[in-house]
């Protein structure tokens, strides 16, 4: 009786296995289906499932928009889906591994949908492009997919990707050959050109915006081609009101920068996320985010979340793009943005350099113990060597009586040349011509000074202590056998 009820657990199991099993793999997933609510939606719009759609994102505002195509030919915006995670910087991605999701147009067809995904269903966004290609920009397998991470890809929630597949899928059955999305750094308003005008990807951006005036003006998807290095919409043509409303931003964003927007570029940690996710993040952990965000995807977890703690960081930049402060910002938001550069420290003045001496500085040490060496012939004319800090030592109102009486004793001098007693040695109360500090690499003492029949006092050679260089002169006379 009990292998009975073991055998039937385990056929239970098995069947419930089974349903998890055909909702979660394979072709089932391909058939999610449209939530009610969205229909809903749409029939409210004027708008139903097998009308063409159309794909724009924002990184700095982790949204990501599905358009659908009414009866009248114009799209209109269906609905706005807060991002899980994006990661990398604003700006292109340049190679595999940099973390950076493409920035672009890019179009998704059929053969890009993916079923099998490990986060629940997933489609390529279809990079490199030819215009990737055009700048030898490497890397595959670029997606927006669920699971609330991402190493270069756009992440939504399980249920979004869900319905954002189905919504795709529809307008692919009903016969719409590819999906465009634009992929942008930003929303293309005046006030993020104006903040961002000297970002080094400011040149694209400005291409990518020539795209974004056509559908935000003509609510038509503009036809896209590359050349010459640039992307081109509708053959570089485009109607007069497109070419006026690039004007009118151009003379609102001169405008803000007349009025002090400052120039500036964010430096994300990894990526960002939306506010919302942002917040359940701080209150309820990174597991409850990552139940709730992905249980239908591969449990990969929050992606970096220790990126996601806090803001950018806003680096104000100068009027020729060199940094002038860093500072945090509380998240992406213009207004947490503008808090923060009001915040940073103002800039320091420049420093006024002090005028160039020609004179060298003395070498430091106590002046009783600095050996000097001293230029014959300038004997009155330099002030005694002192210690940095220490008190300039005044020559006495008279010498000594001794030196007065034998000054007129010839001795030679280190230069050869004949002078008298008080010329010949330097002592702290005779001033001195000019000082030259004895060379830091001698390691030899100078010679004893030589009778007056040209001997010298001694043949040692050793060297003597500084201290020995510097005898008053009556002790200097006395050594040197003079009575």
């Amino acid at each position: 009786m009990a292998l009975k009820q073991l055998a039937l657990v385990a056929f239970v199991a098995l069947t419930v296995a089974a349903c998890e099993e055909d909702r979660y793999r394979g072709s089932a997933r391909h058939n999610i289906p449209i939530p009610s609510a969205t229909y809903a939606l749409m029939s409210e719009k004027g708008m139903n499932k097998d009308q063409p759609i159309l794909i724009r994102s924002y990184k700095k505002e982790s949204e990501l928009e599905v358009w659908k195509r009414k009866a009248d030919g114009q799209y209109a915006l269906l609905k706005t889906f807060p991002m899980c995670r994006w990661s990398g910087q604003l700006g292109p991605k340049i190679r595999e591994g940099d973390r950076m999701a493409p920035e672009g147009f890019y179009a998704i067809g059929p053969q890009q949908m993916n079923p099998n995904s490990s986060y629940y269903v997933s489609f390529n966004m279809g990079y490199p492009n030819a215009y990737d290609r055009s700048y030898g920009r490497t890397g595959a397998h670029l997606m927006v997919h669920g699971a609330c991470s991402s190493a270069g890809c756009y992440s939504m929630t399980d249920d979004q990707i869900g319905e954002i597949y189905a919504l795709v899928r529809e307008a692919q059955n009903a016969g719409q050959r590819a999906v465009q999305m634009q992929a942008y750094p930003f929303r293309m308003t005046a006030q993020n050109l104006a903040k961002h005008r000297l970002d080094p990807n400011i040149a694209f951006w400005k291409n990518l915006k020539e795209g974004s005036d056509y559908f935000e003006v003509t609510k038509d998807e503009p036809a896209v081609s590359v050349a010459g290095g640039r992307y081109v919409f509708n053959g570089g043509s485009a109607p007069s009101a497109v070419a006026e409303k690039r004007r009118e931003d151009e003379v609102q964003v001169a405008a803000l920068v007349a009025k002090g927007t400052p120039a500036i570029k964010l430096i994300y940690d990894d990526g960002d996320q939306h506010a919302s996710f942002k917040t359940t993040l701080a209150s309820s952990g990174a597991d409850a985010l990552n139940r709730s965000a992905s249980w239908g995807s591969r449990d990969v977890g929050i992606s970096r979340q220790e990126a996601l703690a806090s803001g950018p960081r806003v680096v104000v930049l100068d009027d020729k793009g060199r940094t002038k402060a860093t500072i945090r910002a509380a998240s992406s938001d213009s207004d947490a943005v503008l808090a923060a550069v009001a915040a940073a420290p103002a800039e320091e003045p420049a420093k006024v350099e002090p005028a160039k001496s020609d004179a060298k500085p003395a070498p430091a040490g106590p002046a009783a113990t600095q050996v000097a060496k001293v230029l014959p012939g300038n004997a009155q004319q330099a002030p005694v060597l002192a210690s940095a800090g220490s008190t300039p030592v005044a020559a006495p109102e008279e010498k000594p009586f001794l030196q007065r009486a034998l000054s007129f004793m010839p001795v030679f001098g280190s230069s050869g040349s004949s002078a008298t007693a008080d010329q010949g040695v330097a002592t702290a109360a005779a001033p001195v011509a000019s000082v030259v500090p004895a060379s830091p690499t001698s390691t030899r003492a100078p010679l004893p000074p030589r009778r007056a029949n040209g001997l010298r006092t001694s043949n040692s050679t050793s060297p003597r202590p500084p201290m020995r260089a510097r005898r008053r002169p009556a002790e200097t006379f006395r050594n040197s056998g003079t009575p």
